[in-house]
């Protein structure tokens, strides 16, 4: 395939700075980890400056912690709105979680309690982030392992409720849908219904693992696979219901070839273009 893909993109990795400069795949965009670049000089910024002339590039956090009762780290905050000066992203996102109490990290994205005292704390938090960097934020679903149980709130309703009351953006990851709903028995695609296409600007799509604890099969939302059958249907489904969006695919660890992630990026342009296309035809 060797049209230009006009929506989907994928994230860089340090890895395969070397071919992505050599060759400049034809994506349409590229997404990277903000963190990885909170530096104030150095090959990975000049990187990112000269292909910020060919490609739209968003940043993409892990460390905004916006649902920790920590106050917000302003100087973690900094850094992002020095990066985002810098190179004038498209879009900017962070995730539906939190990763830090009383100042301590954890490498892992922690679900909330999907409550109205979270969602008025997480929503305040956002807009804050948003009034600080003047910009809108992308909020993501994460995948989940645990659930609360004072909960009382989907997490797609409380997803919902939180672009609603912040203004903040969707960014939708499918993958952590479909192995969310997996691991607690849902249809993941009462959670595609609940949520409006309006709120959308970005999709994620990735590969997962699995492993077996107490007899049961649990998937790991781990980056390191190639994007299976059932989670480009549920992809399928969210462009017939959203039509076309921007669409990354991620990939963390066990890289595969440049070749070899741009090829899951034209799968999931394929996609999109026919299913926006059937959509588009029978309205």
């Amino acid at each position: 395939m060797n049209s230009t893909l006009q929506l989907t993109g994928i994230g860089l990795r340090a890895p395969h700075y070397n071919d992505f400069l050599q060759k400049r795949p034809r994506v349409a965009w590229i997404e990277i980890h903000s963190e990885n670049y909170f530096v104030d000089g150095g090959r990975p910024l000049t990187l990112l400056e000269t292909l910020r002339q060919d490609y739209p590039i968003s940043l993409h956090s892990v460390g905004l912690s916006l649902g920790s009762a920590d106050e917000l780290n302003w100087q973690h905050l900094k850094k992002l709105r020095d990066l985002q000066n810098r190179i004038q992203p498209c879009l900017v996102s962070d995730h539906l979680s939190w990763s830090s109490i009383d100042g301590q990290y954890f490498h892992d994205l922690l679900p909330l309690p999907y409550t109205e005292e979270s969602l008025s704390h997480l929503v305040n938090r956002i807009k804050q982030v948003q009034d600080y960097l003047g910009r809108q934020l992308l909020i993501e679903n994460i995948s989940s392992y645990v659930r609360y149980p004072d909960s009382t709130l989907s997490e797609q309703d409380f997803l919902r409720e939180t672009a609603e009351q912040s203004g903040c953006g969707i960014l939708l990851d499918i993958n952590n849908i479909y192995v969310t709903a997996t691991n607690f028995d849902e249809n993941p695609y009462d959670y595609l219904n609940a949520i409006p296409g309006h709120f959308i600007q970005e999709i994620h799509l990735a590969g997962f693992s699995s492993c077996v604890i107490n007899e049961k099969e649990i998937l790991i939302d781990t980056h390191n696979k190639p994007i299976v059958p059932a989670v480009f249907d549920l992809y399928r489904a969210a462009i017939t219901k959203y039509r076309s969006k921007p669409t990354i695919i991620e990939w963390d660890t066990d890289l595969p070839s440049l070749e070899t992630l741009c090829l899951e990026a034209y799968r999931a342009e394929q996609i999109m273009r026919e299913t926006y296309a059937t959509a588009k035809s029978a309205s």
